[in-house]
Parts: C-alpha cells; structure tokens; sequence
C-alpha cells in the first residue's frame, strides 16, 4: 500500500518505523528539515520537505497514487486541511486525521462527512477511556479490549498468596471452568505464549482472555491484592486528557479532583467540569497533595505534560498511599525494563493508542480474503500482538478442527465469538463463517486470519 504521512512528531516516526517493516510504501512530508533527519538516517523511506496542506507538495509526493494519507500534525486545522485536499486531489485516496481539540471532536461526524475523512483518532479521549477502564478493574495492570467490549484481555500480577502459585496453566483453566484462558505470560522478564504444562509462580505477570462479565467473579477467585473500589480520583495535570477522563468517571459517580497549576486552565475546566472539584495548585508539591487528601485517594492519575515528573508523582503516591490504584502517562520516555519495575501502577501511552488504532485500519484495507483486523494492540514493548479477525467467505481456516490447522508457532487462538457464544476454544473447536476470533502471538505483521497458519 502507498502511504503518505504528514507530520514528524513522534506518531509520525512511529508509524513511518512500524508501517515500513510491514512492507508499505512510504512518503513522509514535514516542513521541519531537523526534524526529518533522524528519519533520513535510520528509515529506508521518502522523505519530503513541505508544508502538508499544499496541493502542490502533496502532488509532488504523489498523491495520484496514494491509497492513504495520514495526518498527524500537532495542528487539528493543518490535519484537517490537508485530508480536504488529499480528498480532492488523490485517486480514491483515503484519509485519516489526528484531530484533539475538545470543540472539533465534537463536531468530527460532521467534519469526517463534510471533508471525506475515512478514519479520525483524537489520542487523549482515547487514553482517557483507557484509563477509566482501569479504574473500573482496580486489579488490572492493563485492559485491552475486544468483540465490542464484550471479551477483555487483562494484564495481572500473580500475588503472593494467590491460590495459582505454582499451579500449570491447564490446572488454571480446570479451576475457572475454561472461560478464562491464559494468552502471555512474564516470568523473570522473559515473555511466552504459554502451554498447558507452563507453571505460574508468585511475581509472575499474565495476561488472560475473559468475557468481561466474568472480570468481578474471576478477581474474587483470584484473590488479588486488596484493592479497594474506586470511589475518589485524584489527577494531578488538568490538560486534555484530564478535562476527557473526569468527564468519563463524573457520568459514572465517581469523585474526581483535578490538581492544575494554571490559573487561567484551572478556571476553564471549573466551568466545562461542574462536578468536578478544580484545585488551583502545583501539584509536585507534596504538601498540596497531602493537604488535598492524596493518603485518602482509592486512585492517583498523574498526567503533567512531563514524563518524569508524573513517575515522581506516581512514586510519591505509592509512599504515602501504598494501597490506592496508580497510573502514570508517559508521551516521551521509553517504557524499558527498569521503568516498569518502578512501582508507578499502569502506564498510560496516548502515543501507542494512536499508532495502534492506525495500524488497526491499514491492515484491515491490506487484508486478502476480507477477513479485516477489527482490533490490534501491541502488547509487551510491541514483543506480542493481539488481533481480532471478523471471518468471512473463502476463509482456509473454516470448518477444520484447530488441532488439525497448522498454525504458526507461538501463536494461540484464544477466544472465538460466534453470535452471542463466546467460546474458550479447544482443539476440537472450529473457526466458521462470521465468527469474530482473537489471537495472540509474537509473530508480526498478520493481516488476515489465514495468516494464522504456517506458509
């Protein structure tokens, strides 16, 4: 597929970096000479130095031939600019804009039909969702969500005292009845699609596949860490994605308190969040958190415009209130090893969210057999895929029993929907026409369910 991507921020590195593994032909238009040259130096791409909004730049990129553009500016007006005149000057081509503003996110079905765009992502109300689902799911490290939010994919830590201590995974799903399935797991840092004689021990992290109405049954049964129900959020940062998230859990009942340093901010959010208390504050400063009731909080969400200084919040939060329920956004910093060791809770990406989203739609246009990729995120520093596949006609994986497909290795297909039947399938299952199937698996790059199999 020939793509061109305007914008050289770090969305767009990211996905000039992902999109070019999976084969695509790339064209990255920027105004910004410094800003393209990491890209020169390190990616086998096009690069073109421009303003994205000119016909006459885009031609040049070669807009005529172009199966997508994907604007990811910092600026909604360029992104909507320039998907107009994609719209008007390429072949069919189509379009997907970043678009963040609260005003014009409101407006996006009007705009989407006004100026042709296939596809908007506005990354803070994506984040924002994503964490008022871990909110929900106080045990949850992180939540992914598939089949219309009818199955979930948690991410758990094994606790010490937890009854799966040194249990293997086919005793695990003996003990909930085969509606819960383990798809990943984390032992001593190293990362398997486990078997059914892989042993689960105390520190460990998995991640299971579970109908999302079995998620309150399960964690009793698991016995996780004593977390109490979120009643009370506190956020330290009242930017976008906060003004989104207080939003999203005042409908729910919940109490939010938004910390914001800026007199001017905090006033706006006062009038836009009626039911939410605005404490005009800095909130690094220790003595304004413990004043404000931090120890108190069942949840702290640090979400400053700086990736340290939401880990020094976050770590703060866990001395003085080891219990509550902690989740840290990181925009910048690479989330290695030593980052996820900190006790900072979940780590919130609205950078991942965005390039996962975009990934989702260009594997769904690039699919063989029509069997779209109707979810995809990456999981374990982009170690591990998790995909949802809608299965159509002329599929090779219909009919035949999973133990007689050939699939790929370190690949487990973990959950089949078929109507309103979820199924944790075995080996005996089958894979039919219209079924929704998720899969799990360190392989890179599947488009199509037929992907799953070997050759």
């Amino acid at each position: 597929m020939k793509i061109i991507i305007v914008g050289c921020g770090k969305v767009g590195y990211a996905l000039c970096q992902q999109l070019n593994d999976e084969g695509h032909d790339i064209t990255l238009i920027d105004k910004n000479v410094e800003r393209l040259q990491p890209v020169v130096d390190n990616l086998d791409i096009q690069v073109l130095t421009g303003n994205g909004t000119s016909f006459l730049v885009q031609q040049e990129a070669g807009i005529e031939n172009t199966d997508l553009l994907i604007a990811v500016t910092n600026e909604d007006e360029i992104n909507l600019i320039t998907c107009l005149i994609a719209k008007k000057a390429g072949n069919n081509c189509r379009t997907i804009a970043r678009v963040r503003n609260p005003q014009y996110f409101n407006e996006i079905d009007y705009l989407k039909a006004a100026m042709g765009i296939s596809l908007s992502i506005n990354p803070e109300y994506a984040a924002a969702h994503e964490i008022a689902r871990l909110i929900q799911v106080p045990d949850a490290i992180d939540i992914d969500s598939f089949a219309r939010g009818r199955v979930d994919l948690l991410r758990l830590a094994i606790p010490e005292d937890s009854p799966v201590d040194n249990m293997k995974v086919y005793e695990f799903s003996k003990k909930f009845n085969r509606e819960v399935l383990i798809c990943i797991l984390e032992h001593e840092h190293e990362i398997s699609i486990p078997n059914g004689n892989s042993v689960l021990h105390a520190g460990d992290t998995i991640s299971i596949i579970i109908p999302r109405k079995k998620i309150a049954s399960f964690c009793h049964t698991f016995q996780m860490s004593a977390v109490r129900e979120i009643k009370d959020v506190m956020i330290a940062g009242g930017g976008t994605t906060a003004y989104y998230l207080a939003e999203i859990l005042s409908k729910s009942g919940i109490k939010v308190k938004i910390m914001e340093k800026d007199r001017d901010r905090s006033h706006f959010l006062s009038l836009a969040l009626p039911k939410t208390m605005i404490i005009n504050a800095d909130a690094t400063v220790h003595e304004n958190l413990l004043e404000e009731g931090l120890p108190q909080m069942d949840a702290f969400v640090s979400l400053t415009t700086q990736d340290e200084t939401n880990i020094f919040l976050s770590l703060f939060a866990n001395k003085v209130a080891p219990k509550c329920k902690k989740i840290t956004k990181m925009s910048k910093m690479a989330q290695d090893d030593i980052i996820e060791e900190l006790p900072i809770g979940s780590i919130i990406s609205a950078r991942n969210t965005t390039t996962e989203y975009i990934l989702k739609y260009v594997r769904s246009q690039t699919n063989a057999y029509g069997s779209n990729v109707a979810g995809l995120y990456r999981l374990m520093d982009n170690q591990v895929e998790a995909l949802e596949f809608h299965v159509r006609e002329n599929c090779p994986v219909i009919g035949i029993p999973l133990l007689n497909l050939k699939l790929k290795p370190n690949l487990l297909v973990c959950c089949i929907v078929r109507g309103r039947q979820i199924i944790t399938p075995s080996g005996r299952d089958t894979i039919e026409l219209n079924d929704t199937v998720i899969v799990v698996t360190t392989n890179k790059g599947l488009q199509d369910i037929s992907d799953i199999l070997q050759g």
